[in-house]
């Protein structure tokens, strides 16, 4: 994909980070978690997919930092400490959404292995939650106040490059 004119965001598999580019110029880094299953495609494989991919969908633009979303709708809360304790077993998808579709088919669009119906998202997470290495269920997970930056810095549309190392 020639991204020379535009800004695309570039994810780190190795490094787990995430970083905002406007051309081939890198504009803002952030650690990230992925993965826990490492790189992946397939349906069900808690594995983060590789490749390009575009966001789908921003969901959460009007909710405040540290709201839960649960199916993509937030639930009226908002993250704390203790509904963190009362409810351990929760994947936490906090403050914002970026849906992921891929662009590859074959690899990462279509059949078992399409990312959208995988609902692969980048999205926020607990406040001290692990980042720099991977942790999620295969999401892209950052800190709060970074994915409300990121959400503010690009639109649905934007180019997504998932890669093992940069």
């Amino acid at each position: 994909m020639d991204v020379s004119q535009q800004t695309w965001v570039s994810v780190s598999l190795t490094e787990q980070t995430l970083t905002l580019h406007k051309g081939n110029e890198p504009q803002i880094c952030w650690p990230v978690s992925t993965g826990t299953a490492g790189p992946g495609e397939f349906r069900d494989s808690g594995a983060t997919p590789r490749g390009w991919h575009r966001v789908r969908i921003k969901i959460g633009e009007a909710a405040p930092r540290g709201a839960v979303f649960v199916g993509r709708r937030w639930t009226g809360e908002i993250h704390t400490p203790e509904l963190n304790r009362a409810f351990p077993e929760r994947d936490w998808i906090l403050s914002r959404i970026l849906w992921l579709t891929g662009l590859e088919s074959g690899r990462n669009r279509g059949g078992s292995v399409d990312t959208l119906s995988r609902f692969i998202y980048i999205h926020g997470c607990p406040d001290g939650s692990t980042l720099g290495q991977p942790d999620s269920h295969g999401c892209i997970r950052m800190a709060n106040d970074a994915v409300i930056d990121l959400f503010s810095l690009i639109g649905a549309g934007t180019l997504v490059r998932i890669e093992e190392r940069d």
